[in-house]
């Protein structure tokens, strides 16, 4: 490798892993509602570092496919999470599906 190319280093990837191994923790220590949110949360802030041009191991593909991929599956999360003791809800959506 030549000298004046310039090699990304780890990037945010270790706050990301760091908080996702929280959020796992939170999962099986104390509620999974709390811990799906928390892992929602970390993946969208993944999904916002990577948008704005840090990459490191979260590059997989071009910044805009990460960007869109990662807050989705976040946002999925939260939802999830929060929708999970809501009785309402879900009744509501298994009344879509029971077509």
């Amino acid at each position: 490798m030549s000298d004046d190319v310039e090699r990304e280093g780890w990037g945010p990837y270790p706050l990301i892993l760091a908080g996702a191994a929280v959020a796992v923790g939170l999962v099986f220590l104390m509620d999974p509602r709390w811990g799906g949110f928390a892992l929602g949360g970390v993946i969208m802030v993944g999904a916002a570092l990577r948008f704005s041009g840090f990459g490191g191991p979260l590059a997989v593909r071009g910044r805009r496919a990460d960007a869109i991929i990662l807050g989705l599956g976040g946002f999925m999360l939260v939802l999830t999470s929060l929708l999970l003791y809501n009785q309402a809800a879900k009744a509501l959506i298994e009344s879509l599906f029971s077509r």
